[in-house]
């Protein structure tokens, strides 16, 4: 089973934006790829039901276009944290369903790119992390990096979190937030020392994003190399 858990230092860094780049780059590549979003908030009812627009674009993104509840088996109106966009849903969010999906979608010769929501220890439900669900899942773990005053400690404290969870660090993409970062590429260069996992790839700000031309950007090889 070949696969990927996206993570990030923060919410609204680029999760979905590298996840599609990662389903596009790996399609360029010559392989096939599907994609997973378990918990999803901020949706919106539509005549098929609840859809989050993220998940949309990464069941866009990959080559195997599998069915909306596979790809998004939890998916929450208030655009709130998931646990408690679940609780005024009335919805205990357990990791049953989502396993039974991620291991349809998993079968086969193919990459499985996985979206976590928020960060790495947002809480699913009382009991359960995000953290715990890729320890689930027992994907590597991509960490997107949010390019902006403060990344330097968030990436390393997500680094060191995921590490001592247990699970793999494939690498590191770093993301640009805005155009107006300064000293960009001295940061760049101090992750590079600092992480433990290699850079993975850095996209560039965009007006408007292209995951197609952010592909680009990532070392796919680097990447299919993993685990060989």
């Amino acid at each position: 089973m070949n696969g990927f858990f996206v993570t990030g230092t923060d919410t609204e860094i680029g999760k979905t934006e590298v996840s599609s780049a990662l389903l596009i780059g790996l399609a360029d590549a010559g392989f096939q790829t599907v994609a997973m979003k378990p918990v999803a908030s901020g949706c919106v009812n539509t005549k098929e039901g609840l859809r989050n627009s993220d998940a949309m674009q990464l069941q866009d993104s990959a080559s195997r276009k599998a069915a909306y509840c596979l790809v998004n088996p939890y998916a929450f109106e208030p655009p709130i944290a998931p646990h408690l966009a679940a609780e005024i849903s009335g919805v205990t969010i357990d990791s049953g369903p989502i396993l039974d999906a991620f291991y349809q979608l998993s079968k086969g010769d193919h990459y499985t790119v996985v979206e976590g929501v928020g960060g790495w220890l947002v809480p699913l439900n009382q009991d359960y992390t995000v953290e715990n669900l890729a320890q689930d899942l027992l994907l590597p773990v991509i960490i997107v990096v949010g390019l902006r005053l403060g990344c330097l400690n968030h990436a390393l404290l997500t680094e060191r979190a995921i590490l001592s969870s247990g699970c793999k660090v494939v690498g590191w993409i770093g993301n640009h937030m805005s155009p107006e970062f300064t000293m960009s590429n001295e940061n760049i260069r101090t992750l590079e020392r600092e992480m433990k996992s290699p850079k993975l790839g850095v996209f560039p700000f965009l007006e408007s994003v292209n995951s197609k031309v952010l592909a680009q950007h990532l070392n796919i090889e680097l990447l299919t190399a993993y685990g060989k």
